[in-house]
């Protein structure tokens, strides 16, 4: 009997001294309620609670924790139903609140995140919510963290996984993409053929630009040879109208057996002319070149009395 009565007394010491001494591990805060009632938080460490009047209430896990979102169908702006899925990375930040202010933390964030994932894509349209991702998170993490904030909760991130569009809507989306760099490529192709073109009549226009001031430059130079040749057929003609007015027969020789040279000389490059026939009046022309070679003899005497004027006497 004396026996029993030490083992019970054993046990309700070994009981007493559990429910007295806690040890909370770090990363982990445990309330403390007094018969039933929250009164405090424990932290991590040593502590002394006095049994069966003060007991610990909900063991709270303080570090960032993930939490899964399931897929789930959602339909866009524009019709569309995508099926989206995404993580959700919270920290619980007042243990009490957690405890007490919701019933199951874990399921009211994810109801409450998976509805503000179906408003956020209901608003936009399926383009944007395939290229708007970090809008979407950054939507979804305003709404989610100011909802849960009575929770004693912060939601850290939310990020969407995957957003997956129905397979012929995919197909539909690659026809399109490959339609929009056909036409740009086709747009770029006539761009540079219209450069293209653009220089070579460009380039033409230079071209012929140039060609008109050569042919322009070459008329003038004809032109001013053509003025000077008349100049000095005018002299030519001016010098036989004087040595004829000073009665010297042989300059109007030499001047009509020139013309008459001339003359010939055109008939005989002709690429019509096959045969040449000499006038019957060829001699005058060899009286003409007679009168050449004393034009040429006299003009020779006149230079050697000049000399012979100039030189000093001996």
């Amino acid at each position: 009997m004396g026996t029993a009565f030490a083992l019970i007394v054993i046990a309700v010491a070994i009981v007493v001294l559990a429910k007295l001494v806690r040890i909370v591990p770090q990363g982990y805060e445990w309330t403390v309620e007094r018969f039933g009632k929250y009164t405090s938080t424990l932290t991590p460490g040593l502590h002394f609670l006095i049994p069966f009047i003060y007991a610990v209430g909900r063991k709270m896990n303080m570090m960032e924790q993930v939490l899964d979102v399931p897929s789930q169908d959602v339909i866009t702006k524009d019709n569309a139903v995508v099926r989206v899925d995404g993580v959700v990375f919270y920290q619980v930040l007042d243990a009490a609140k957690a405890a007490y202010e919701v019933s199951s933390l874990e399921q009211a964030a994810l109801a409450l995140v998976m509805t503000n994932i179906r408003t956020v894509l209901g608003s936009m349209d399926l383009d944007e919510s395939l290229s708007q991702r970090d809008a979407i998170n950054a939507k979804l993490l305003t709404v989610v963290d100011e909802a849960t904030h009575p929770w004693g909760v912060k939601v850290n991130r939310i990020e969407i996984k995957d957003i997956a569009p129905p397979r012929d809507l995919v197909d539909s989306m690659a026809r399109q993409m490959k339609a929009e760099r056909e036409k740009r490529a086709q747009i770029l192709e006539a761009e540079g053929q219209r450069q293209s073109a653009i220089l070579k009549a460009d380039g033409e226009k230079q071209s012929a630009i140039l060609a008109a001031d050569g042919r322009k430059e070459a008329a003038f130079r004809e032109a001013e040879a053509r003025i000077r040749l008349a100049e000095a057929e005018a002299q030519a003609t001016k010098l036989v109208s004087d040595a004829i007015a000073s009665g010297d027969v042989n300059a109007l020789n030499y001047f009509v057996a020139n013309k008459y040279v001339e003359a010939l000389k055109e008939m005989a490059h002709s690429p019509n002319q096959k045969m040449l026939l000499m006038p019957v009046e060829a001699s005058g022309i060899i009286g003409s070149l007679a009168g050449i070679a004393e034009l040429a003899k006299e003009s020779l005497s006149q230079q050697q009395e000049k000399l012979t004027a100039r030189r000093p006497p001996t």
